[in-house]
C-alpha cells in the first residue's frame, strides 16, 4: 500500500511540474477604441493614421516603442496583418486591434491586453 501511495504522489508531482510555473496567466483579450487600449497600457498615442478603416498610432511604454492599430472590420485587420508580416516583426493580435513591436514589448503588452502572439517572416534565414 505504501508503494502505491508513493507512486501516486510521484505522478501528481510530475503532473504539477509540467503544468505549473511555465504557463503565464493571460487576461481576457481587451476590446475598445485605440485610445482605450492605449490607456490600458499607459501610453499616450501619437496618431499617424486616422481613417474610417484603420486608426494607427505610435506608442511608448516602459517596455519600449510599438505601433497600435485598430480596424473597422475583422477582414481589414487580417489583410493588414498578412501584408505586414512580410516585413517581419512581432504582433499581438486582439479583436479588431493589433500591437506591433519587439518580441519583449508585445509579450509585456499581452500581460495587460491579452490577445494572441503572431510572428512575421524571419528574414535572417535569407541572408547570405
Amino acid at each position: 500500500m505504501t508503494g502505491l501511495l508513493l507512486g501516486a504522489a510521484a505522478v501528481l508531482t510530475l503532473a504539477g511540474c509540467g503544468s505549473g510555473g511555465t504557463t503565464e496567466s493571460v487576461p481576457p483579450t481587451a476590446t475598445g477604441s485605440l485610445e482605450h487600449l492605449a490607456a490600458e497600457v499607459k501610453c499616450a498615442p501619437n496618431m499617424q493614421t486616422d481613417a474610417d478603416e484603420i486608426r494607427q498610432a505610435i506608442c511608448r511604454t516602459g517596455e519600449g516603442k510599438f505601433i497600435l492599430a485598430t480596424f473597422a472590420t475583422d477582414r481589414g485587420q487580417r489583410e493588414w496583418i498578412n501584408d505586414a508580416k512580410d516585413y517581419g516583426g512581432h504582433y499581438l493580435v486582439g479583436r479588431k486591434w493589433v500591437a506591433v513591436g519587439d518580441d519583449g514589448v508585445v509579450k509585456a503588452l499581452r500581460g495587460t491586453l491579452g490577445g494572441d502572439l503572431e510572428d512575421g517572416a524571419d528574414h535572417h534565414a535569407h541572408s547570405g
